[in-house]
């Protein structure tokens, strides 16, 4: 993501996940007064609440996000004749070692009602201690996968010796597919052995509607449309072919059936609720420009790590007028999109003899 305040950051282009999180709250509130036991001993020995978000970005929204949860929390306890006032919070936010850590603390909202610390690394694999967290929160992050799988290399090799764009070709797809079924599961498991028993994640996460098909979506076409650009360029010169070919943004749009079976399969966690939000409203004719500077926001960094910083004005310009050229890929029958309400308790068990092994989390195959 482009940090701090510019003209491209995400800060200042990420109003749309702000709108998923915004459209979550009211759920979020329902469902941890449903599912929080404030009597479970492994949430009364502390006075000390403890929250992840993980993928937080350079906020604002990873902030409005733990606010929310915050908030939900203390109204739960208020229902219970608690006293709120004796917790404390304690918030981690997580993303990648190259996150602008800098940015996210300066923006801090200065009256919070908790403390922060920053913690980077993947979220793939093991974060914190076991059994030290009471709640995880993850919003549009996990669609985000680990890495471009290397058996798309191969894919892409045949590509360019055929002159072809495999980037939505099916054995593409399911090369995708076969690495987020890895990256969940590690999330999955790690998380489970940070969170207590009885703990709470919430997982706001884009994919797309069941049995719809990838490249026949808006968000699909959008990524076909910006590929579509690089090979122009590269039939100009500007860039090479070998380039192009090899470039592939890590991205996978689950659908809810698939995420329920990878949940169930993993077996650590009760699922509570999985429901699909209502899609933020949005102005019947698109800025082409501003749909330009939301994903320049979030990929121009892999754009120029894989092709430099001499492409990046041309290829958006030329992106955003293709967005104008093929304006119908954002009519109603192409957002076939979803954002899911995730919503998962951990179940309380010992671990066991048959539980993955902390050294097999996040490990790649």
């Amino acid at each position: 993501m482009n940090s701090g305040d510019g003209p491209y950051s995400y800060a200042k282009y990420s109003s749309y996940q702000k709108a998923i999180v915004d459209a979550a709250k009211k759920m979020l509130v329902e469902a941890i007064s449903d599912n929080l036991d404030i009597n479970n001993p492994s949430f009364g020995s502390s006075n000390t609440l403890r929250i992840a978000d993980m993928g937080c970005s350079v906020g604002p929204n990873a902030f409005i996000a733990v606010q929310n949860i915050v908030e939900a929390v203390t109204l739960k306890y208020q229902s219970m004749q608690q006293n709120p006032q004796a917790l404390e919070f304690h918030v981690f936010f997580n993303d990648h070692v190259a996150n602008d850590f800098n940015a996210l603390f300066r923006s801090l909202p200065p009256s919070r009602p908790y403390f922060a610390v920053g913690v980077p690394g993947s979220f793939h694999g093991r974060l914190f201690p076991k059994s030290s967290l009471h709640i995880v929160h993850s919003s549009y992050a996990l669609h985000w996968l680990s890495k471009v799988p290397k058996e798309v290399m191969e894919i892409n090799f045949l590509g360019l010796k055929n002159r072809r764009n495999y980037s939505t070709a099916d054995e593409v797809l399911e090369v995708f597919s076969r690495q987020y079924k890895r990256d969940m599961q590690s999330f999955l498991t790690a998380r489970a052995q940070e969170l207590v028993g009885g703990g709470l994640m919430v997982l706001l996460v884009v994919g797309m509607q069941n049995g719809a098909i990838f490249s026949q979506t808006c968000s699909g076409m959008v990524f076909n449309l910006f590929g579509s650009c690089l090979m122009d360029m590269a039939n100009v010169g500007l860039v090479s072919n070998e380039k192009v070919y090899s470039f592939h943004f890590p991205l996978y749009y689950t659908t809810p059936k698939e995420l329920g079976a990878l949940i169930e399969t993993n077996g650590y966690f009760n699922i509570e609720k999985i429901e699909i939000l209502a899609r933020p409203v949005e102005h019947e004719s698109p800025d082409y420009r501003i749909c330009s500077f939301h994903l320049r926001a979030a990929m121009e960094g892999l754009v120029e790590e894989h092709f430099g910083k001499e492409i990046v004005e041309d290829l958006f310009e030329r992106y955003t007028n293709k967005l104008e050229e093929n304006s119908f890929i954002f009519d109603e029958e192409y957002r076939k999109e979803t954002h899911l309400f995730v919503f998962l308790r951990r179940k309380i068990t010992e671990y066991s003899s048959e539980e993955k092994p902390e050294a097999e989390i996040g490990s790649e195959e």
